[in-house]
């Protein structure tokens, strides 16, 4: 799939572990007396969730009665599922579909808040098993990363599979957790190996394996290959990878462009020499809320005023804590229709003070319509340096924004 190993050097092992269900597998551990239900998990906190954790003394979570916890098909409101336990997943329940379409699907599902905070802890609770046994590992988020097997002790027996059983079990000896493993010989096919046994699986691809394990595939199945993507392969009678690989490297270049059409030749042929990254910077931070009811800029003046003052000292705070500073600053926008605004300005100097982000915020915001009622609003500060970086204290230079006509309405919050 990738340039032949050398004949003296070790065969390229790279795993990419999923954590299983991972926030409603975390609420689980909390309230175990919902395993085998379908749960999702989504929304913020409501007064219904705090009143099922008014527990008599000596009581705990475990002892709430499933009877007390509340019901899909009562939730009001515009959230979105983050994740669903496996049981509610058979009813067509998925990430990111709105509470409301879920309802419909399964009204008897029970529903948590999200706790994001609980599952940082755990996030960082399997990570560090996994760098405890096997340090080449790349962060890929909350519940996923990608680890070198290639030279770690037991990382070549069977392929992998001893090391991924190690690992697996460590997990779960540590935090209660399960989470299903895929071994390839490069990050590409190992993201997509790793869903080949879910949950609690463990997948191993060989060198040979890329007809049999790989071609047969939807090419949705290749990690960056996009809905709309997929609808022009179809379009073209192209529906798996092996489809895909068959077709000439200039006819895709021809049609999807240099780029993306020498791409997709590539990972057709399970081609991937993207090494395991132990280190990334951010290239940006943001904040962002969905609104439980359409807002208007004129009608919701101060109430959006105050959100969008709160998201800037929020992401102040997020990037004075982790110790960056940036120089774009941008705003987002979903009106009602769904469709989506952006505007960005970059300004002389580094920042992470929260009044200078809502200052060139608000700049920004007199670059969009406003007249639209507004279900989504954001911030975000891009550009990011270190701070006290000799990049962050480089002397000052232009401002630059986006070349966007501004909008005739003002920005009114």
């Amino acid at each position: 799939m990738s340039s032949p190993p050398s004949s003296t050097g070790p065969i390229r092992r790279i795993a990419h572990l999923d954590m299983d269900a991972f926030y409603a597998s975390v609420e689980l551990l909390r309230y175990p007396q919902l395993k085998g239900l379908p749960v999702v998990i989504g929304g913020g906190r409501r007064s219904v969730d705090e009143a099922i954790r008014n527990l008599p003394e000596g009581g705990t979570l475990a002892d709430i009665p499933v009877e007390s916890f509340p019901l899909l098909k009562d939730y009001a409101g515009r959230g979105v599922i983050t994740t669903a336990t496996y049981p509610a997943r058979q009813f067509g329940i998925g990430s990111a579909m709105g509470l409301m379409k879920a309802a419909k699907l399964c009204p008897q599902a029970l529903i948590l808040p999200v706790d994001f905070d609980e599952y940082r802890r755990y996030s960082r609770a399997f990570k560090q098993v996994i760098l405890d046994i096997a340090p080449l590992m790349e962060d890929r988020g909350v519940d996923e990363v990608y680890i070198d097997f290639t030279d770690v002790p037991g990382g070549q027996r069977d392929g992998g599979r001893s090391l991924a059983r190690l690992i697996q079990k460590s997990i779960f000896d540590a935090t209660g957790l399960t989470c299903s493993i895929g071994v390839a010989p490069n990050k590409l096919i190992a993201k997509m190996a790793s869903e080949f046994n879910k949950p609690n699986g463990i997948s191993v691809v060989y060198e040979g394996d890329l007809e049999s394990h790989i071609w047969p595939l939807p090419c949705r199945k290749v990690n960056g290959i996009g809905p709309k993507a997929d609808e022009k392969l179809k379009r073209f009678g192209i529906e798996t990878v092996g489809q895909l690989a068959a077709r000439d490297r200039d006819w895709l270049i021809q049609n999807f462009g240099k780029a993306t059409g020498a791409w997709m030749h590539e990972v057709s042929w399970g081609r991937d020499d993207r090494p395991v990254v132990t280190e990334s910077e951010p290239v940006s931070m943001s904040r962002e809320t969905t609104f439980d009811r359409d807002l208007h800029a004129v009608r919701n003046r101060a109430e959006l005023g105050a959100i969008f003052t709160h998201l800037c000292e929020k992401l102040a705070e997020d990037l004075q804590r982790k110790g960056y500073v940036g120089k774009t600053i941008g705003i987002k926008l979903r009106y009602d229709d769904f469709k989506i605004a952006t505007r960005d300005q970059t300004i002389d100097r580094f920042t992470d003070d929260g009044k200078t982000i809502r200052q060139v915020g608000g700049q920004c915001l007199k670059r969009v319509p406003l007249e639209r009622p507004l279900r989504l609003l954001g911030v975000r500060v891009g550009a990011l340096a270190k701070a006290g970086s000799p990049e962050a204290l480089a002397p000052t230079g232009a401002v630059r924004s986006t070349t966007e006509p501004a909008s005739t309405t003002a920005s009114l919050f």
